[in-house]
């Protein structure tokens, strides 16, 4: 029997519901950072924290501290002395939500090699070197910095042709994070604090391309800087200055050595920007994506958006996030959906029917969500705006963006200009638009559509956070445009079969993703005979 058109795309869905076994992953990559603080002249605690160049694929215009993953030579360069405070044990009580295989793969704090990529990084990013030996007053290290960056010397040469040998022995272990299953890429990495006097000689300066601004900054004004949304921070990044702000650092590195403070309930508190916190979920989705990403929006009144998950052992991780956002003041007021899909709205019901509130969506999406048993209790509508705030406004608008499905929803908050951005984008893979339900002409309309609101960060169902929206949106609309003339081309030479046509369009593609690409090259087609530019025979 062939496959019901209206349904093709979620019927891909529906073996992934079938089991709540954690798919496998590559073993996130050891990486170091060093997060170098002085005394200001009026005593005051500065950090010297530094952005990421927005052209960096990873983490592009994010600030954090000097650092970077572990290179296969760092293993092989001697250091002296240990850095204080880091231990053999695991930092499985830190981090409650990490598979218990998982800890035992990663193992005790140090490595080898670990200390060494701190140091190397901390003098590649800011010049600054810790070493057993004095370094002579006047010494030129530009140069051989710059042999270093360009790979035309390697480090452990830098440091022979020197006779100097690196030292840990101003490094305090300041705490272990795990990035949270945001995207495949992931880091098991440590921090060190290094007290780095007002007075040395040596001071930071960036070189390269991979940064583009330093700076000496108060954790407290950091922090402020975050709440005005002028700057975009991980979440180990937030706490260490949030625990720098109101402590001394040597009564500070006990909060920072146990991360459990950054928890919510059982999971990460992901809160990239002031009132959206970020809940990976593991859902029945497609590859290369795992999770669906549930959002917790606004500042004292609250929206929880698409409770994601099917399996029990992540509805339970929700909802004890959930009892602990309660338990810090956060009145959860509704459940809003930004589309049908069944990696959208595993854990509505359930969380209905507990924390007694509604589910809410667009009227497009509540005909398709009857058709599964579950119920809209009130209907989202374009244009709509909810005050989110405490004492200050904290507006949400709804944004009708259909394309992937008729009754998709973005949900744009104004004061930050972020947009929770469903199934619009994701920064992943490309989002699949499969004729009737999908349309690429609405899609494209909707890509077009948000731009004109300027939003300044994408929060999508799949994958990291997205900086410097407005040219990702842009992009992604050149990139459907441009496939939408290689099927035009197709067409003109005789082609009609989509299948057909994915092998020499999608060459490269595996086969298993063939079908999905032939829904898109549909949508593609469908748009074309639309806009008159062909005719069917």
């Amino acid at each position: 029997m062939a496959l019901d058109e209206t349904s093709f795309y979620e019927r891909l869905l529906q073996p992934q519901a079938t089991g709540a076994t954690t798919p496998s992953t590559r073993p996130p990559r050891p990486s170091a950072a060093v997060v170098p603080w002085r005394r200001n002249p009026s005593g005051e605690t500065e950090v010297y924290w530094v952005r990421r160049s927005p052209t960096m694929r990873f983490m592009g215009g994010w600030y954090a501290f000097p650092g970077g993953g572990l290179s296969r030579s760092d293993a092989a360069l001697a250091v002296s002395q240990t850095p204080s405070g880091t231990s053999d044990s695991t930092f499985s009580d830190a981090d409650p939500n990490t598979p218990p295989e998982e800890i035992r793969r990663l193992g005790a704090d140090l490595i080898p090699g670990l200390v060494t990529c701190a140091l190397r990084e901390l003098f590649e990013e800011t010049g600054l070197l810790l070493t057993s030996e004095p370094i002579p007053t006047g010494a030129k290290l530009d140069s051989g910095r710059e042999q270093l960056l360009a790979k035309e010397v390697s480090f452990a040469e830098f440091l022979a042709e020197r006779q100097w040998t690196l030292s840990a022995a101003a490094l305090e272990f300041a705490g272990r994070w795990l990035t949270p299953p945001l995207a495949p890429m992931r880091f098991d990495n440590r921090f060190f604090l290094l007290h780095w006097d007002l007075h040395q000689m040596q001071q930071p300066s960036l070189m390269g391309s991979e940064l583009d601004f330093g700076e000496w900054i108060q954790p407290a004004h950091a922090i402020e800087r975050w709440n005005r949304g002028e700057a975009t921070i991980a979440p180990p990044i937030l706490h260490i200055l949030n625990v720098l702000a109101e402590d001394e650092p040597a009564v500070g590195l006990r909060r920072l050595r146990d991360t459990r403070e950054a928890n919510l309930g059982s999971m990460r508190r992901i809160e990239l920007r002031p009132g959206i916190v970020l809940l990976p979920l593991l859902t029945p989705t497609l590859p290369p994506a795992t999770h669906t990403h549930a959002y917790l929006v606004g500042q004292k009144r609250a929206v929880l958006i698409d409770p994601a998950t099917p399996h029990a052992d992540e509805t339970q991780l929700l909802r004890l996030a959930l009892a602990a956002a309660r338990d810090q003041g956060l009145e959860i007021e509704a459940i809003w959906l930004t589309h049908h899909h069944l990696d959208h709205i595993g854990a509505a019901d359930a969380m209905r029917r507990e924390l007694g509130i509604p589910i809410c969506a667009h009227p497009l999406s509540a005909r398709h969500l009857a058709r599964v048993g579950l119920t809209v209790d009130q209907e989202l509508h374009d244009g709509e705006v909810f005050d989110l705030g405490d004492e200050q406004p904290f507006p949400v608008r709804v944004v009708h963006t259909p394309g992937h499905t008729q009754g998709h929803l973005c949900f744009f908050v104004e004061a930050h200009r972020s947009l929770i951005a469903g199934d619009l984008v994701s920064s992943l893979s490309t989002i699949v638009i499969d004729p009737p339900e999908g349309d690429m002409d609405a899609y494209l309309e909707s890509l077009r559509r948000v731009r004109q609101l300027r939003p300044e960060i994408l929060f999508p169902a799949h994958g990291p956070a997205v900086l410097d929206a407005v040219r990702k949106l842009e992009k992604l609309e050149h990139h459907r445009l441009a496939r939408e003339e290689e099927v035009f081309q197709a067409w003109q030479a005789g082609q009609r079969d989509p299948l057909e046509m994915v092998k020499l369009i999608y060459r490269g593609v595996a086969e298993e993703i063939h079908p999905v690409a032939a829904r898109q090259l549909r949508a593609h087609t469908e748009r074309l005979l639309k806009l008159g530019r062909i005719t069917v025979d």
